[in-house]
């Protein structure tokens, strides 16, 4: 490799200094030099002001070529690069040369940006969200030992001390786009993780999840326990209530524990079965249901409720469930969740 290299800089003096360049910034790296030790190598090399900044930390690293901190205010940059991290944008990195830009600054710039995200990662934790999902899923298994998920979670940026919610999410939009939103303050971390998405945090705000998103919070803790709280919110989640905490289930959590033969064999979740296929009478028995109050169901059905009241009657026959009394109600609610779940 490093023969084939010379006889390409020999045929081409853009090939020459870039190898060179890639050369420069590999010893860096392999020399494990910080931000700073790799701001004022670039700006000596360039000859010119080298910028780096960071999204997570707002602060910018700006180096004049004699090695000092550059005077302010900040000239224009000439040159830019993304630096990323797990696929992730984490900052940027810039050349503030004066006149047009250098044939390999293009070149020094991209290299720059890849040791700034190694160092980042090496003395980190990473200033991102998205995370390697064997290490997340290393935190949240519960075949892992204390010391394998300890460790995991330090390399995650969690403090020891420190309990974690973990979520578990199903969504079209990116996770880290959603990890941002619940926890504006990090640390936060995301991985896909079979079907679904999972978000680890020190604190979480349901209020936050934006729309289209279902989540399931599990207590904050140990990631083990959350984990599979997380997932059970999950399985509970409608439309109507696209967002639960574990916390909140109480008692109801309990359904989801029943074996699926059996719920499926329950008369009640039966006659739901069979209703299922009209949208019309499942959206008014589920609107009936989470208000108990026949008025407040035609609001949110913008129906007048003579109208709901023909239908609660009609499906209450197919039920054979008398939905206006209390244990009827309960029986409709209970049986309604419990198939739901059969579909989650």
């Amino acid at each position: 490799m490093e023969a084939l290299a010379v006889r390409l800089s020999g045929l081409d003096p853009y090939v020459d200094g870039a190898i060179r360049i890639v050369t420069f910034y590999d010893t860096l790296m392999r020399r494990r030099v910080d931000l700073p030790a790799l701001a004022r190598a670039s700006a000596g090399l360039a000859e010119c002001v080298a910028g780096i900044r960071l999204h997570g930390t707002g602060r910018a690293i700006r180096v004049s070529p004699h090695g000092t901190e550059a005077s302010t205010p900040r000239s224009p940059a000439s040159t830019t690069a993304l630096i990323t991290l797990d696929e992730e944008e984490i900052g940027t990195v810039w050349l503030e040369r004066p006149g047009p830009p250098n044939a390999l600054d293009e070149v020094l710039l991209d290299r720059l940006a890849i040791a700034v995200a190694a160092a980042v990662e090496r003395y980190g934790p990473a200033r991102t969200t998205m995370a390697d999902p064997a290490l997340v899923e290393l935190a949240i298994s519960s075949d892992s030992d204390e010391a394998a998920r300890a460790r995991a979670l330090r390399l995650l940026g969690f403090a020891a001390d420190l309990p974690v919610h973990v979520a578990a999410v199903r969504s079209q939009l990116p996770l880290d786009q959603i990890g941002g939103l619940i926890c504006p303050a990090r640390p936060v971390k995301a991985a896909p993780l079979a079907d679904m998405g999972v978000i680890l945090a020190t604190t979480m705000d349901p209020t936050r999840f934006p729309a289209g998103v279902r989540a399931g919070i599990g207590a904050a803790g140990s990631p083990d326990r959350s984990w599979p709280q997380a997932r059970t919110a999950l399985r509970f989640t409608t439309p109507r209530e696209p967002v639960i905490r574990y916390t909140d289930l109480g008692a109801l959590a309990l359904l989801a524990e029943i074996p699926r033969d059996i719920s499926r064999d329950n008369v009640d979740v039966a006659a739901i079965a069979r209703i299922a296929g009209h949208p019309e009478d499942m959206e008014t028995l589920d609107t009936y249901c989470a208000t108990g109050s026949l008025r407040r169901a035609a609001d949110l059905l913008h129906l007048h409720h003579s109208s709901v009241a023909r239908r609660l009657e009609q499906i209450a026959k197919t039920l054979d469930i008398e939905l206006t009394e209390p244990t009827g109600l309960t029986r409709a609610r209970l049986a309604l969740t419990a198939w739901r779940l059969l579909h989650d």
